[in-house]
């Protein structure tokens, strides 16, 4: 009795395996990915290298302003580390609870050519301190 040579469909399941792996790869990294950065890197690079980004830092004291006949709001961020650098950010869509001057913000979007602002579709805000566990040491 002769064996039976499977190479063929082990070749033809390798292939499929690996084609469906490298356009997983491709998926997930191509359009879809986008920059984690905190403010002073933000403002290192181009303008035209922020088309998809999210920003980290902390919402400015002064100049936030709300629309008043839409949901929104207009602000300075402020990098933690270094406060001189800031990017204003502007954000239609409804706002956190918790959003306030001095709350830590993350906002994803994209530079506005036109004026220069970071225009977001996503803001999220840190919890407050009084939701952490607090420490029983």
């Amino acid at each position: 009795m002769a064996k039976k040579n499977n190479a063929p469909v082990y070749l033809v399941a390798l292939v499929l395996f690996l084609g469906g792996l490298g356009y997983l790869l491709y998926s997930g990294l191509g359009e879809n990915t986008s920059y984690f950065l905190n403010v002073s890197e933000a403002l290192a690079m181009k303008p035209t290298d922020l088309t998809k980004a999210r920003l980290f830092g902390t919402v400015a004291a002064s100049d936030i302003k709300r629309p008043q006949d839409a949901m929104g709001v207009t602000f300075t961020l402020v990098d933690k580390d270094q406060a001189a650098k800031t990017i204003r950010v502007d954000f239609k869509g409804a706002v956190p609870d918790t959003f306030k001057p001095g709350a830590e913000v993350i906002v994803e979007g994209g530079v506005n050519p036109a004026s220069g602002d970071f225009a977001a579709n996503t803001l999220m805000t840190k919890c407050p301190s009084k939701y952490q566990k607090e420490n029983r040491g």
